[in-house]
């Protein structure tokens, strides 16, 4: 196994020397520089990462606590992470929560244990004991996804583009709207859609009835599951649209309709939010909202990178978004 030492023998200079190189700390000519660069070619050689840590106390890891690490979003997301931080000289160490809040605080921890230099956390919640595991934290924080306390983060504009899609249900003539969303842990997703649907629906004086309020956990099972309790419920008296928080509960709301012989959109129209590749492919297709989830990455990633350079950054951007109009309204 090469070392350090069989390094500085081959190109000829101190050990010193080639830890200068490998860590870019002190002056190293260039002549010693190309001959140690080509003696780590040649050897293939691998710098401890352990030993690396130690000197320089940075790992050269960001560790990212993802909510569920299989779906579309979270992909996006990683990408966008990752083309800024890997320019950067970072690698990501990625954590799969599955929903589980409990496991944001565990992760939080477990990454500090494992060195990492800072963490991105895409939040699913704002509970208190988060918030303290967070305030408690020894590395950087960053979010993504949900307006965290004392720290930096990025948000989507869940409120308006909530209200954008309704207001394209008006535009298509459509009075009477229901609503599918998730749990209220969730603040923005369970909370904040919730609340601009409602206020759109007051401050446009139109009837929401009791019915036509239903719940999933983003599944496409559960979507399809809350339709079919919502017509069920009175099948005489139904939405001529529906407006469903994410876009796997929507595909799973259009299976049902269809399964039910409802007509899309003639009979009940559709939006939701997420842009996910299936939106484009099902039948119809669904009206949706992009978050632009690459781009979201990127801006939370340069977040990070602002934070290592060890000034308090509590700064709040809002993303932007697009409505995607399609054959589902």
């Amino acid at each position: 196994m090469t070392t350090i030492n069989d390094i500085a023998r081959l190109a000829n200079v101190s050990r010193s020397t080639v830890s200068r190189c490998l860590n870019n700390n002190g002056y190293v000519s260039e002549e010693a520089k190309e001959r140690i660069d080509k003696v780590i070619k040649e050897t293939g050689y691998m710098p401890s990462q352990s030993a690396q840590t130690l000197r320089t106390k940075k790992s050269g890891v960001v560790g990212v606590i993802l909510p569920k690490i299989s779906t579309e979003t979270a992909s996006r997301v990683v990408s966008g992470i990752n083309a800024v931080l890997q320019n950067n000289g970072f690698q990501l160490l990625l954590t799969d929560t599955s929903l589980d809040p409990a496991k944001e605080i565990e992760f939080i921890r477990l990454l500090q244990a494992k060195h990492v230099d800072g963490i991105i956390l895409l939040a699913t919640n704002t509970e208190k004991e988060l918030l303290q595991a967070i305030e408690a934290s020894k590395v950087p924080i960053v979010a993504l996804g949900q307006e965290i306390p004392n720290i930096a983060s990025v948000t989507y504009s869940d409120y308006a583009a909530t209200q954008d899609m309704l207001a394209y249900f008006l535009e298509k003539g459509h009075k009477h709207i229901g609503y599918i969303g998730v749990y209220e842990e969730d603040p923005a997703v369970g909370v904040i859609r919730k609340q601009a649907f409602m206020d759109k629906m007051k401050q446009l004086d139109l009837v929401l009835k009791d019915n036509w309020v239903e719940q999933g956990d983003f599944s496409i099972e559960s979507g399809y599951e809350a339709m079919k309790r919502m017509v069920e419920s009175d099948k005489s008296n139904l939405p001529t649209a529906v407006f469903v928080a994410t876009d796997n509960m929507a595909i799973g709301t259009m299976q049902y309709l269809k399964e039910a012989s409802y007509r899309i959109p003639a009979d009940i129209a559709v939006g939701s939010i997420g842009a996910s590749t299936l939106s484009a492919f099902v039948e119809p297709t669904l009206t949706t909202v992009d978050f632009l989830n690459e781009e979201a990455g990127e801006r939370v990633a340069t977040l990070m990178l602002q934070a290592f350079n060890g000034k308090k950054n509590t700064e709040k951007l809002r993303h932007s978004y697009r409505l995607i109009k399609r054959d589902s309204v």
